[in-house]
C-alpha cells in the first residue's frame, strides 16, 4: 500500500509509478491509502480509507468514474471496535483493518491495543455479519505475532514499524511473508 500522509496528489502519483510496476511484477495487490485521485490515476487496484477519508459510496463512485475498464476496485477501511466493523460492512467494504492490536507509537494516546482477543472478536463478529469480510491485523505486530493472528482469524497482517525501523526490510517483510506461509 502506497501510505504518504504529507504528498499532494501529484507527488504520489509520481512516487507510485515505480510502486505499481514493482506490486504488478510481485504479482501483488497495489493499493493507495487514503487518496481516490491518485489511486485512479495510477490505476491502482483499490484504495483504502481512514477516518478522515471519503466515505466508501464516494471513494467507488471517484474510482468507478476514472476507471477505464470499469472493473470492480478494491475498497477498504480502517476500524478500531465493533461500531465502525459494523459502519464499514454496511457501507459495503471489501475489506477492513483492525487494531491496533498492541501498543504502536501512531496511536499512542489516541487507542489502546486491542490484542489479539479483541481481533478475534473482530474477525467473528465480520464473518457473522457480511459472510466472511476479511480483517487484516495491523498495530505494533511482528513477525512472531503472524501465528496468533491467523489462529484469531485474520485474513492477513500489515505492518509499518517493523519493516521501517528494520536494518533490512526486505528482510523483515520476507520474514512475515514465511511465518504466514507456515501454518500454526
Amino acid at each position: 500500500m502506497l501510505r504518504e500522509k504529507d504528498l499532494t496528489t501529484q507527488e504520489l502519483v509520481r512516487l507510485g509509478r515505480g510502486l505499481k510496476t514493482v506490486c504488478r511484477d510481485a504479482g501483488v495487490t497495489f493499493l493507495v491509502n487514503h487518496d481516490c485521485e491518485a489511486a485512479s490515476e495510477l490505476a491502482a487496484d483499490g484504495v483504502h480509507l481512514g477516518y478522515r477519508s471519503v466515505s466508501v459510496e464516494r471513494a467507488r463512485a471517484i474510482l468507478h468514474a476514472r476507471s477505464i475498464l470499469g472493473e470492480a476496485l478494491l475498497v477498504g477501511c480502517s476500524t478500531h471496535d465493533r461500531d465502525e466493523l459494523r459502519a464499514a460492512i454496511r457501507a459495503g467494504a471489501d475489506y477492513v483493518t483492525y487494531g491496533p492490536i498492541h501498543d504502536t507509537p501512531s496511536k499512542s494516546g489516541l487507542l489502546t491495543a486491542r490484542g489479539m482477543g479483541g481481533l478475534r472478536t473482530a474477525t467473528e463478529f465480520a464473518r457473522e455479519s457480511a459472510e466472511g469480510l476479511p480483517v487484516v491485523a495491523l498495530g505494533g505486530l511482528t513477525p512472531a505475532d503472524v501465528g496468533a493472528a491467523r489462529e484469531a482469524g485474520a485474513a492477513g497482517v500489515a505492518a509499518i514499524r517493523a519493516l521501517v525501523a528494520a536494518n533490512d526490510p526486505e528482510a523483515a517483510a520476507g520474514a512475515f511473508a514465511l511465518q504466514w506461509g507456515t501454518p500454526s
